[in-house]
């Protein structure tokens, strides 16, 4: 039996859409244990996940602090991992690397770099859909991937039954109308006109609900729908996830809630501006879309509802 250490910082999406890999590197060794290296706000989520044995903390703290430093890669180097599958490819993990490991090919440290296609740099590649990345890192580390290209975020749900019973939800749709505010770029302005097309054309048939992090509370006043918390609070992320499964549509900004929606089969839409493309972060699914355009401002709500009706009766 040998350990295996998975790392994965975030962000939600992230950790959302390497549902699969995770998944795939537990397969592919079965009878070892799985670690994951993350971060605060996942640790209580990744605790849940069924393809990992245990969670480790890195508080991400500057690589200056050298006391911090050392006592993470010494408690690192304590477990005697056989291989490390590097998840998050970037420069603070690559930085890792050389600390750790700072020979190893994909045989031992599986990244990005350890894996690169030939003749192709890593800038060129990072263009790749994010989950032909993860399987191209998985294949050319000597795994079989049966779940990578299909990530499932079930195993994250959690009950929800008090919750739903508390605010009626029968049939609801679930509008996730908030963004950061550095990612100014990527909200989309009209949801309180969707609404108004929706309770017309629906006469009710369906709640619109919202369900507001926990700095964005505040916000939920400005939106004409139910907003869903549990004892006041910001629901756990979860008990998020059932919320979005038993939804019956979800609208979304380019946010991790559109990326956990589509990893949760649902059907739904998120909405692109030109910061990136639907493509590249590979979040359309089978019942999960997407609508790209140059300016999210001139994006009307009547559009977004015509792909809605598309679905719903």
């Amino acid at each position: 039996m040998s350990n295996i250490l998975i790392i994965k910082h975030g962000s939600l999406g992230d950790i959302a859409q390497a549902s699969g890999v995770i998944q795939d590197i537990y397969e592919n060794h079965k009878g070892d244990n799985i670690y994951i290296l993350t971060t605060k706000p996942y640790l209580e989520l990744l605790n849940k996940n069924p393809f990992i044995n245990e969670v480790i903390l890195d508080k991400r703290l500057s690589r200056f602090n050298l006391i911090y430093l050392f006592f993470l890669m010494k408690k690192i180097k304590s477990f005697k991992f056989k291989k490390v599958y590097d998840l998050q490819n970037s420069s603070r993990t690559e930085f890792y690397k050389r600390i750790l490991f700072p020979n190893a090919k994909n045989n031992i440290w599986s990244s990005s770099i350890t894996t690169l296609p030939d003749n192709i740099s890593k800038e060129d590649f990072d263009k790749t859909p994010v989950l032909e990345r993860f399987n191209h890192q998985l294949k050319n580390s000597g795994l079989n991937t049966n779940h990578t290209l299909l990530p499932s975020f079930e195993w994250a749900c959690e009950e929800i039954e008090e919750i739903k019973k508390n605010y009626n939800l029968n049939k609801y749709i679930l509008l996730l109308p908030f963004c950061s505010p550095h990612l100014a770029s990527k909200k989309w302005p009209y949801y309180n006109e969707l609404i108004k097309i929706i309770l017309n054309k629906f006469n009710n048939k369906y709640k619109i609900v919202i369900a507001p992090g926990p700095s964005e509370i505040s916000q939920s006043k400005d939106f004409n729908a139910t907003c869903v918390l549990d004892k006041n609070k910001a629901i756990s992320i979860s008990k998020l996830a059932t919320l979005i499964k038993d939804c019956e549509f979800v609208v979304a900004n380019d946010t991790g809630p559109a990326h956990m929606s589509a990893h949760l089969g649902v059907p739904g839409l998120a909405l692109f501006g030109k910061h990136t493309t639907a493509h590249k972060v590979s979040i359309e699914r089978k019942n999960f879309k997407a609508i790209q355009v140059n300016d999210l401002q001139k994006l009307s709500p009547e559009k977004v509802f015509d792909k809605m009706s598309e679905v719903l009766s």
